[in-house]
Parts: C-alpha cells; sequence; structure tokens
C-alpha cells in the first residue's frame, strides 16, 4: 500500500470513529495532495453543502467517503527529495561590541520537520527566525539553503522563505479577495484561482468568514488568514513567530495539529520552525526542540540521547509541607529538589513514574499538580 492509500486509510478511520473533524481537514490535505481541479470542486461542494446542512451528519460522512473512495483509485506526485532546506553552521548574531549575543548556533532543517523554538522573552528567538529568512544578515557562520540548488535568485528563495511575525500588518477588504490577490501574486493560474483559494479558506476554518472584512476577524482567525495566504504562496521553510499568542487552548492545539498535518504533506512537505511561550503544546507536535537562554541554544533531543535512563524529573505542587515531602521521599535517591514558585522541581535516580507517585500516595501527600518532564525542556528553565 502505497503511501498515499495510507493516508486516505487514516483519514476514513477518523470520519468513521466519531472524529470527523479532523477526518475532513486531513480529507482536505489528501485532495490538495492531488492538485486536481475536480477533486478540488468535489471538496468545495461538500464543504458548501456542510455549510447549509450541519445537522445532517449521516449525510455529510457518506459525501466524505465517497470522496475518499473517489481519490483511492488515483496516483500522486510525491515529493522524495531529502535534501536539506536550511544548513545553518555557527551562526552568530551580535548587535554592537558589548550588546546580547546570539550564537553560535548549528541548526538543519528538513522538508515535513516540525522544530520548536523556546525560551524567555529576549533570548533571540525571533533574531534567529529572521535570520534563517534571510531578513536579518548574520555576524558570524554560514547559512545556506541547499534545496534551492543554486538556481533560485536571491528574490526566488526569498518567496520560498516565509516569515509570519507575532504582528501581522493590517489588510482591507474582504477576506476572499485578499486571498485571490495573493493566489494572483504568486502565480497561480486564472482558471484555477478560484478553486484553491476556496480549498485554502476551507483547511483553515475560513468558509464561514470568507466575506469577511480582515478587521472583522478574531486574533486567531487573522493568524489563519496569514497561514492561508502563506500555502498559497507554497513555500519551502516557514518561520513563524509566536502564531499561539492570544488564542485559547483549542485554537492553539488545532493551529499546530494543522501546522504538523500540512507540513507533512505528501506532495508538497515543508519545514516549519515556530516560536512559542507554550512550551508544552509544542513539545506535543515538534520533531525538535530548541531552547534558547542568554542567546544559547539547548537540544530537546540531548535530553533525550544523554539522560541516565532511570533519571526522573518532575513537576509537583502538594497540599503538605516540604519536610513532610522531604520525609516520605527519604527512601528514594534525590538528586535536587526546589521549590519554584508553587511547584517543587524534582530530580530523582533510579525510580519510575509509578512508583514515585505511590510513595506519595502511601504517605498520604496530596498531589494537586505533577507532570513528567524527564523530556521536557522545560528542565532547561530551572538550570
Amino acid at each position: 500500500m502505497s503511501a498515499y492509500q495510507n493516508k486516505l486509510q487514516d483519514t476514513l478511520y477518523h470520519i468513521n470513529n466519531g472524529n470527523e473533524n479532523l477526518g475532513f481537514r486531513m480529507l482536505v490535505d489528501a485532495v490538495l495532495d492531488t492538485a486536481n481541479m475536480p477533486n478540488f470542486d468535489a471538496c468545495i461542494a461538500i464543504a458548501d453543502w456542510h455549510d447549509q446542512n450541519e445537522q445532517d451528519i449521516a449525510t455529510y460522512l457518506k459525501k466524505c467517503i465517497d470522496l475518499i473512495t473517489t481519490l483511492q483509485g488515483q496516483a500522486i506526485h510525491i515529493d522524495i527529495d531529502k535534501t536539506a532546506l536550511v544548513q545553518a553552521k555557527n551562526i552568530v548574531k551580535q548587535y554592537g561590541k558589548n550588546s546580547f549575543l546570539l550564537g553560535p548556533i548549528n541548526i538543519e532543517i528538513y522538508a515535513g520537520q516540525l522544530i520548536g523554538l523556546v525560551g524567555e522573552n529576549g533570548n533571540g528567538k525571533t533574531t534567529l527566525l529572521r535570520m534563517l529568512a534571510k531578513e536579518l544578515s548574520i555576524t558570524e557562520g554560514k547559512i545556506s539553503y541547499p534545496f534551492a540548488n543554486k538556481k533560485l535568485d536571491d528574490y526566488t528563495l526569498r518567496t520560498r522563505l516565509t516569515y509570519i511575525p507575532q504582528r501581522t500588518a493590517k489588510w482591507y477588504g474582504k477576506v476572499k479577495d485578499n486571498l485571490k490577490l495573493t493566489a494572483t501574486n504568486y502565480g497561480i493560474a486564472p482558471h484555477e484561482n478560484e478553486q484553491w483559494v476556496l480549498m485554502m479558506m476551507i483547511r483553515f476554518g475560513l468558509w464561514k468568514f470568507r466575506n469577511h472584512a480582515w478587521e472583522e476577524l478574531s486574533s486567531g482567525y487573522k493568524m489563519r488568514f496569514e497561514l492561508a495566504r502563506t500555502f498559497l504562496r507554497k513555500p519551502k521553510l516557514l518561520l513563524l513567530d509566536e502564531p499561539l499568542a492570544n488564542l485559547d487552548i483549542l485554537s492553539q492545539q488545532l493551529i499546530l495539529e494543522d501546522l504538523k498535518l500540512m507540513g507533512k504533506s505528501l506532495s508538497n512537505p515543508l519545514g516549519i520552525v515556530l516560536s512559542s511561550q507554550q512550551l508544552y503544546e509544542v513539545e506535543k507536535v515538534s520533531d525538535e526542540v530548541v531552547f534558547l537562554q542568554n542567546g544559547k541554544p539547548s537540544s530537546f533531543n540531548n535530553l533525550k540521547n544523554n539522560d541516565e535512563p532511570n533519571n526522573l524529573v518532575v513537576e509537583l505542587e502538594i497540599d503538605n509541607t516540604k519536610e513532610e515531602l522531604i520525609a516520605a521521599l527519604q527512601n528514594i535517591e534525590i538528586n535536587e529538589i526546589k521549590l519554584l514558585g508553587s511547584n517543587y522541581y524534582i530530580d530523582v535516580k533510579n525510580t519510575t513514574t509509578k512508583v514515585f507517585l505511590q510513595t506519595l500516595l502511601m504517605h498520604n501527600i496530596t498531589v494537586k499538580y505533577f507532570r513528567d518532564i524527564s523530556l521536557s525542556t522545560r528542565r532547561f528553565f530551572n538550570k
């Protein structure tokens, strides 16, 4: 079974098992993979019908399954190019002799990869994104873009590197009209313009807002609008600065899930680097997480590759005193324990999560909050 057939099977599974929201978004991705206008028309027709018949779930699901059946008989072009998109070697940025220094940083980014960039404010996340996007010069080191293969001039290359800042520019006019203009500017043929735009509005949840003015959109939908504009450009590298800011938790999860899915497109995969303060949400979807502190990087993979196999690190909030906690853990080998705000940071050896929690409960420790951060960059924040 081909990768595309597997994708369709996964889509069908979600649609048949009560997760039609995710299933339909995956179906839209599968249709986009075909770049076939009759398939686009069929998908658009389903979205339009569902918008007017939201209560008729059974018919909606049947229409989705029928389209999946149609797609199963088709073949698509699968991009199998494994060339690195970006290679940054020992790059450094300094804003003056005695001012902030970022780097040296080494990073490689490949199509289909999502990299989370985390750290406290003022540690260089935005600077690094702008350097990778060729919007900011580097002081030392080298950044190359192997995917371009020396065939692209600098202007064309930069159109394939898309940087979306936290505060996006204001747009005028209606959502659909702006997206059609974007499609025209980036070479989508006039006879396909409408379909591409409608597909992107469907994919990013803008269908109901297609005739709204930009200023009528909430912060979350303005970000979705920017993503729709960006994917019409078919970038190879997408660099997002705090795309989750000002979004509720559900919107954060949906956008991250969508970026993960679309970044791994079979026909047009792209690399994505995003900065965020939403550490745990980003870690769930990222292939790699880079933590910046005082301009220096630490990698999530360093934790996975270098940590002791039986090392356990947890965040814990309890109703008991510190003395009661230490007494309860007297038979556990503690590397470090410290109180950070209302939470304890505890690093122990030769203990599993199960044993640790059982020990607390056995000694009547009332646990209000618990998280295993053994393999989380949250640990770097405590250094």
